[in-house]
């Protein structure tokens, strides 16, 4: 499942085991460029592998959610300057929806999830330039969060990441992670 991966920033601690992977967060570890804080970080925790070409991404998240902006999901990187990363984000007192998409400044969308349940699945996939974010709803059918753009590039990194930006000792699980061929290019059902 995790064959050929490495981490950019370890965590405090983590593990593999059959079930997926497991990660406990370090203090304020974060991936932000500049926009609206007027900081850059890029400590977060990013395990992942060299990939090239197009690709589906999908895991199963669920963590500890209690502090302000804790997060885990996915990512796909080219550098410090070009990233995007989804997933599940704590805020005002509740579970989000998130993604951000940074091409030399982060932006940053969030949707209340009122139908969170302690875990959720997420994919990711890579249409040359184009990275398409879905989550699987209460009913099970794949729904659109969000269609962004980074520079096409021949290979680039992706995998599963968490921070937690306000504290450490955030608990992030990653249960089953793969990466496959891209599904279809098709945004809409008929």
């Amino acid at each position: 499942m995790f064959k050929d991966f490495q981490w950019h920033c370890p965590p405090l601690k983590w593990e593999i085991t059959e079930r997926g992977l497991t990660a406990e967060t370090a203090y304020q570890s974060d991936f932000w460029r500049n926009t609206y804080y007027g900081f850059i970080r890029d400590n977060g925790h990013f395990f992942y592998k060299e990939t090239e070409g197009d690709f589906t991404m999908q895991v199963t998240i669920s963590g500890n959610f209690e502090a302000l902006y804790d997060q885990l999901g996915l990512m796909i990187r080219l550098d410090a300057n070009h990233w995007v990363k989804a997933g599940i984000e704590y805020t005002d007192g509740e579970a989000h929806l998130s993604s951000v998409f940074t091409n030399e400044f982060s932006d940053w969308s969030v949707v209340r999830y009122r139908h969170y349940n302690g875990e959720l699945t997420i994919r990711l996939t890579r249409h040359e330039e184009a990275i398409r974010i879905q989550y699987l709803d209460e009913d099970k059918k794949w729904q659109m969060l969000r269609l962004g753009y980074l520079p096409k590039s021949k290979g680039c990194m992706a995998g599963i990441m968490c921070c937690s930006p306000e504290r450490k000792g955030f608990n992030a699980v990653f249960k089953n992670f793969s990466i496959d061929k891209p599904i279809d290019r098709k945004l809409h059902s008929e």
